[in-house]
């Protein structure tokens, strides 16, 4: 098992329980492809460097999670199409 990041930037329009949805539906994606989550950082809304889809803020979330090196591929794959999520990335994490 190798150990990931998936950084998860939300939309800053949406209400509180629409962005915890939002985060739940990326854990859920992880959990389904079998990785196993160990900790969720974040939830600071952040002045964005440069205007996206109309945003000037978002949400920041960090899901750490283990899995097999299936898994991020297929997560990306389903993030991808979130309409609240603005941007997102998948990194593996080094053993330290």
């Amino acid at each position: 098992m190798n150990k990931y990041e998936l950084a998860v930037v939300v939309s800053a329009k949406l209400e509180e329980e629409e962005r915890n949805a939002t985060v739940d539906k990326c854990k859920g994606y992880i959990e389904r492809f079998g990785g196993t989550i160990t900790d969720v950082e974040g939830g600071d809304k952040k002045k964005l460097a440069y205007e996206i889809q109309n945003n000037k803020e978002a949400y920041y979330y960090f899901i750490h999670f283990d899995a097999d090196s299936t898994t991020p591929l297929e997560v990306e794959n389903h993030v991808r199409l979130m309409e609240n999520v603005i941007r997102y990335l998948c990194v593996r994490q080094d053993e330290a």
